[in-house]
Formats: C-alpha cells, structure tokens, sequence
C-alpha cells in the first residue's frame, strides 16, 4: 500500500482565491443528487468556514490577520517550541494528559491478551491503536507541559498511568499505563512543519505494549497528521498514510491504510489493511472509520473474504456530550477531572496548572497571564540549573542510552523506572494519608522548588 504525502502552505492571496471556488462549492452541492447531508470539506479553507469558526468562540478575522503576520516567517520551520501562541487556540488539556486519551478503549488490550487467536489479537490492538484518532481530530491546541510535569490516572479499567515531561528542547515525554493485562510504554517528540496554512506533524516516537500473559511485545508506528486551515478557513485534522503494528515476538502485523481526505470529504476518516503473518500473507482483512468503528472478516491468501464468514465489529466509538466547547469525548473530561486523580497527587500534575484551570474556567485572560507566568519561571530555572552546571533528571522514567530510528528521525528512548510504581505503593499502603484539598495543591513541577522570576 503505497502511502501519500499531502500539500499544503498557501500564501492569503492564494487562499483567498480557493475560498470562492469552496464558498461555491458549499452552496452547490447540497443541491447535487446524492450529496444531501454530506459533510463537505473545502481542503483549503473559505470565508463562510471562518465565519463558522468565529461563531465557535475561535478565530476572528482580525486574530486571523494579525496571527498570519507574525507567522509567515516560520514557514518551512519547526515550530513545535518556538513560537508562543495565544491561549484562544488551546483547550485546557497539556499534551501529557492527551497521551492519556489512548486509554480510553483500553479494554481491548484486555481481550488481546486474553486471545488464543495470533491474528485475532492482532485485530484488538490494531483497533485499540485507532481508537484515539476520534479524540486526535479535536482542532484545539493543548498546552505544552513544563518540564517536570506529571500526569497521574487511575480508576479506569484497573490501570495506573503515569507520564512526565522528561525534556524541553526537544520537548520531549514519557509514559507508562499498566493492569493485569498489558503494560504500555511510550517516548514521545513530535516534530512538526509550517507550511503557512497548514502544519505537518510527525510522531517521532516509539509505542511498546506487552501483553502479559504470553510476553507478546507489540511495537506501533502511527501514520503523520496534517492541520489544514491553521489560520483561513474551517480548521480540520487528516492522517493520511499508513499504521503498522508489528508482533515483535512472532513477526505478524497489521498494516491499514487511512485514507487521505478530497473535495466533499471524499475518502475521509477511512481506513483498510490487513492482518499478515510471518510470511506476510494476509489472514484477516480490517476495514472501518477511525471516527466511528471498525470491523474485520478472515479472509484468503489473495486478500478476498473467505466464503460462509462475515465482517463483524471490534470496536465502536462511545457516545459523546452534545454541543461541548472543545469537542471533548466523555474520557476527556474524566482524564480532567479530579475523580481519576490518585490519593496524593504529585504537585507536578497537569490538572494544577493555573492556565489550564483557567481555560477550563472560560477565564481567558486569566489563562493568558498564567500561562505567560510560569513560560517565565521556567526560563528562570533553565538559567538557574545553567548557573549551578546541574542537568534536568527525570524521577519516573531514565534515559536508557537506546536510539530508535523512527522514519521522521532518530529518539533518544526513556524507560519507566518502577520508581513511581514503589511510591504509589507506599501511599496506599499507608494508613495515616491525609485527606487534603486536592485543588488547593499549588501547581510545582519545579526542580528548585518555586523560581524567583529575575
């Protein structure tokens, strides 16, 4: 299966030119037979799309032009640090609480571990690794963490997650989730690309999931995604090309194609491939909607159904809040609330974030100035630790010396060093753990405590 690459980065002349044709577009084809109610997808944006937009609370025009100025100079760059972006294009989540998101249909690493199938547990993983590209799609930027963040989960389907920011330049973070059934741990850099209109983001990172009761270790690369209509036009997410999920202990694998979106959204959101075995003969066939189900069906060395089988569903998205701000799935708002959050919470936990809080809040100046405040103190700590010659050590997870070669660049891996498994342990081992205000925990992710800011 051949993989595609998409195009994007129009300059506001160019795009102003499209806009008409999509504007046209939009009006026409809800008149065209056999078009009635489809969603449709103007790949480069439109006046009637930012109007939509600015509706949403987003982008007004004049945000949009004033933004577009500032940005220009970056095309071509990667902008994944460098460049500070207003808070009205967050949602109040840190990049460490999404990693969190993967866990939601965490259950079907469950089942996989529990199948006697090869191949069948081939088609539950591969599943659970498209689950997350339903809550991928929300177009709101989450907060970049601090480093030394932490993000803490429990009371979800018996797991315990754990994941930290373990690097800055480059931003870079680690995680862990475990049960009785899998574990599953993850480095995390994304590199990204401007292209004017649109950015390009590349997951340079590297999944590993064990399921625990044959020691099968399974190894995930997920396709890039594409922000289109970063600032003109409706905003949208695609992640055209391919996932490969590879057995590393039997050398199966699941490869599925997703589709990369056209005009009236024509291929979006779909996704095909198959289950191979060692010797790379197809054995299931897997076809689906990252944004809605996916279903399999066994199938013959040439890739046909088998005869006397049908397509049957693994998965289908859960329902979600009607009319939510920022598009959030009912997990999200779990992975924000307090009620996932373990007895003594680390200081350094995402949900404390004054910004984030404030966002949450709908206090958008608030969430500003606070997010203005602690990018402050934490270059007050990098020039403090600078002064001190120290160097910034993780406390959940080591650098292990191990350099994968992923196909966007190399990654320097972190492992989970079993310390914050000992420290839970010894708090719910406790029998003399205060019960404190949870939100009055001031937020301290700081490896000095709190930095004068000078």
């Amino acid at each position: 299966m051949a993989s595609n690459q998409n195009q994007g980065g129009f300059f506001s002349s160019i795009a102003a030119g499209f806009s008409s044709i999509g504007s046209a577009m939009h009006r026409s084809v809800n008149g065209m037979l056999g078009y009635e109610g489809l969603e449709v997808i103007n790949p480069e944006g439109g006046t009637e799309d930012a109007e939509e937009e600015a509706q949403r609370g987003r982008w007004k025009q004049e945000d949009r032009d004033g933004y577009w100025k500032m940005m220009q100079k970056y095309i071509g760059s990667d902008i994944t640090s460098m460049v500070t972006l207003p808070v009205i294009i967050f949602e109040p989540m840190t990049m460490i609480q999404k990693m969190a998101e993967l866990m939601e249909y965490c259950h079907l690493l469950d089942l996989a571990d529990q199948c006697e199938d090869p191949y069948m547990r081939m088609v539950y993983a591969s599943s659970w690794a498209i689950s997350v590209y339903f809550a991928y799609q929300r177009t709101w930027k989450p907060f970049n963490p601090i480093l030394g963040e932490t993000y803490e989960m429990v009371n979800h389907d018996g797991i315990t997650f754990i994941a930290e920011q373990v690097s800055h330049h480059p931003p870079m973070s680690a995680g862990h989730a475990e049960n009785e059934h899998f574990t599953y741990d993850v480095t995390s850099k994304l590199k990204t690309k401007f292209l004017g209109n649109s950015v390009d983001v590349y997951p340079v990172g590297r999944t590993k999931v064990t399921l625990k009761r044959d020691g099968v270790v399974l190894d995930l690369v997920p396709p890039p995604t594409k922000v289109n209509n970063l600032i003109f036009g409706r905003t949208w997410v695609d992640s055209p090309g391919e996932m490969i999920l590879t057995n590393l202990t039997t050398n199966d694998k699941v490869v599925l194609y997703f589709q990369p979106c056209g005009w009236f959204g024509a291929g979006r959101y779909e996704v095909d491939g198959y289950v191979y075995d060692a010797q790379e003969e197809p054995k299931i066939l897997m076809t689906g909607k990252w944004n809605e189900s996916m279903s399999y069906q066994p199938c013959d060395s040439e890739g046909e159904p088998l005869s006397g089988t049908e397509l049957k569903e693994v998965w289908r998205v859960a329902p979600v809040p009607e009319n939510d701000k920022f598009q959030y799935t009912h997990f999200a708002h779990k992975i924000n609330s307090f009620d996932t959050a373990p007895k003594k919470l680390l200081a350094s936990d995402s949900r404390l974030r004054p910004d984030r809080y404030a966002l949450e809040k709908g206090d958008l100046s608030k969430a500003g100035a606070e997010k203005s405040s602690l990018e402050e103190r934490q270059r007050a700590e990098k020039r403090n630790r600078e002064a001190k010659g120290d160097q910034f050590t993780p406390k959940w997870f080591d650098l292990t010396g191990e350099v994968k070669t992923t196909p966007w660049g190399e990654l320097e891996i972190y492992e989970y060093n079993r310390k914050y498994s000992e420290h839970r342990a010894m708090i719910n081992g406790s029998d003399c753990i205060e019960e404190a205000d949870i939100k009055s925990i001031e937020f301290d992710p700081w490896q000095y405590g709190n930095p004068s800011v000078e």
